[in-house]
Parts: C-alpha cells; structure tokens; sequence
C-alpha cells in the first residue's frame, strides 16, 4: 500500500504537531500514521551531558536527515519502519524504537522538514504554520519547562543564542516550497479543514 506523505513544517511552537494531529482526526476513512521529526536528532551519546547541552540543537546537521529520509521512503512505499525515541531531558536516543505502521496517509512534522532537499520531495503535500514570534516563544517556555524539565533563564538563553537566529537563516526561508501556509497554528479551523480536503483529493487521484 502505497502511503502519501504530507509535511508539517514551522518555527518551534508554531503549533506543527497541534495542526498534524487535527487534520487526522478528521480523515476518519483512512489509516493515518504521524511522525515528529524530533524523534530523529542524532546521538551525540559520546559527549558528556554538559557539552550535549551546548550543542545548537536548532541546526540542520544535528539531524539525521539520511535515516529520516530513509525512513519516508520505506513508509511512502508501503513498509512499516522502527523509529528511533528521543530523550530530551538527556539529550539522547532511547535504546528502544517505536513502531510506525504503513498507513494511507503519513503526516510528518518538524521545524527543519522543508530544509532537506530529499525529505522536501518525498513530502507531496507541504503545510507551512505561520505564527507570530512572541506567540511562539510563550508556548515553547510552557512546553519546555512542564513537558521537558527546563529552567526559564536556560530557555530564553537558548532561545537568543540559536532558536531565533536558526529560525531566521533556516526555517522561515522554508516557507517559500509550502503549497499550504496556515496562519495561527492549531486554531486555525478553516485551513485545517482545507488541508484535509486536499488529502483527501489526493488520495481520491491516486487510487483513480
């Protein structure tokens, strides 16, 4: 079973998951699988945790774009893969892996998905979520203090040392290869609805 492969892309608390998780409640007539591109940091397990901590997490080449790029080809071929699990609190790969299923729709999600030329083409419909920057900020401190254990001050230095600057260089230049731009992320209802409209056309032209 051949599986389309649609991106979520957009700064970090844009609202990505939130938009890909959305859309897949509403295609209740087919089988929909997600991944986070979060999940595909490289293992940097021979640094300490200390020089981890250092490392500008918000670059394209702390991620494994090969296997994530693999990864989409075997699932858009119809094979299940084993994808790596991600421990942010150690900044390192799980020993274990987690299990996607072939799926009539695969929807992917990450700030950086639009950068790799390969994994962009493998993405035949790309949602770029466009959220304002102080928006953004706010919902990333929520997230990483409750969700990942982080201290304000360290957020924010992170946020002014690499979030910001990578977004600017890497991630809002992406913007340019989205066939579909939502504005205020998650609740946008119309562009969601939209976006799951065109899947279903999508998948309506493959199987004609």
């Amino acid at each position: 079973m051949r599986s389309l492969i649609v991106g979520v892309a957009g700064g970090s608390g844009s609202g990505k998951s939130t938009v890909a998780r959305k859309v897949a409640e509403l295609l209740t007539d087919v089988a929909v699988a997600q991944v986070s591109m979060d999940a595909y940091y490289r293992n940097m397990s021979h640094l300490t945790f200390d020089e981890r901590k250092q490392l500008n997490w918000d670059h394209p080449d702390v991620i494994d774009m090969e296997l994530l790029g693999d990864q989409l080809e075997a699932l858009a071929g119809g094979a299940a893969v084993e994808r790596p699990v991600y421990d942010f609190t150690t900044h390192l790969r799980a020993p274990r892996t987690e299990r996607v299923p072939n799926a009539d729709v695969v929807l992917v999600d990450g700030i950086l998905l639009f950068w790799n030329p390969r994994v962009r083409a493998l993405c035949e419909l790309k949602v770029f979520v466009d959220v304002e920057a102080d928006i953004r900020l706010i919902r990333r401190i929520r997230r990483d203090m409750r969700v990942r254990g982080r201290q304000l001050t360290d957020i924010l230095e992170q946020y002014l040392d690499t979030v910001r600057p990578m977004h600017e260089e890497f991630v809002e230049p992406t913007k340019q290869f989205a066939d579909i731009i939502v504005p205020h992320g998650g609740r946008n209802e119309v562009a969601i609805e939209m976006i799951a409209a065109r899947i279903q056309e999508l998948l309506r032209a493959v199987t004609a």
